[in-house]
């Protein structure tokens, strides 16, 4: 991947991630599967702190949206 689409690629799931939810049309599995891409990528540290801010918010939403699931399952 080259810089400028990465680059691209962390600006867009930094304003996704900011603003989704569990109950958006699409998954929170199909976020956390582009930034895993994003991931793997050769990162200056700037970038792979911003992956790893975004890796956060991303688990916090996928930890509530488990409570959510759990809580629903119990009644």
């Amino acid at each position: 991947m080259n810089h400028h689409q990465l680059e691209k690629d962390i600006e867009h799931l930094e304003h996704v991630i900011a603003r989704i939810s569990s109950e958006d049309r699409i998954p929170l599995s199909y976020w956390r599967g582009r930034l895993e891409r994003v991931s793997r990528a050769n990162l200056v540290p700037a970038q792979a702190q911003r992956v790893r801010r975004l890796n956060e918010a991303l688990s916090a939403l996928e930890h509530r949206e488990r409570e959510s699931l759990r809580s629903q399952a119990r009644g």
